[in-house]
């Protein structure tokens, strides 16, 4: 028999955050996020991109904010993305089936252009939301 050792499940967590951050669309900084009940079922993730049925900056080949020399972390409105926090709530509206009030997130992010993980803490307009919806935690890697 072999013998393996499980991955805690903030590691299983975070390691599906890696892998869904890979769906991101923009072309600075992508980020997911992942919403998780107190007994470890998911409920919903989201990801950095436009929103449906409008191009991405990865469609359209350019970024409006990098066009216009727009420091990062600034003039959010700009940007053509929802971000990942964001759309993790909003995806959870959509099916409807469970509240996510006191559920945690776990929010993963990564640089675009090298793919090394940046800091992921949530920006103020998605701590807004986070708290609104009732998110009792925010995990992240490096924040």
């Amino acid at each position: 028999m072999v013998s393996r050792t499980r991955p805690t499940w903030d590691e299983t967590w975070f390691g599906m955050a890696k892998e869904l951050v890979k769906r991101g669309t923009c072309l600075r900084r992508n980020y997911s996020a992942l919403i998780v009940t107190p007994d470890n079922n998911l409920i919903s993730s989201g990801y950095t991109g436009a929103p449906r049925g409008t191009p991405n900056c990865i469609d359209i080949g350019e970024c409006y904010r990098n066009k216009m020399n727009i420091p990062s972390g600034r003039n959010y409105e700009k940007c053509r993305s929802v971000h990942a926090e964001q759309n993790a709530v909003i995806n959870a509206s959509r099916k409807g089936s469970t509240s996510i009030a006191g559920c945690n997130m776990y929010v993963y992010g990564e640089d675009a252009q090298t793919g090394m993980m940046v800091k992921s803490a949530p920006c103020l307009m998605c701590k807004r939301v986070i708290i609104n919806a009732g998110i009792k935690k925010v995990f992240t890697l490096n924040s």
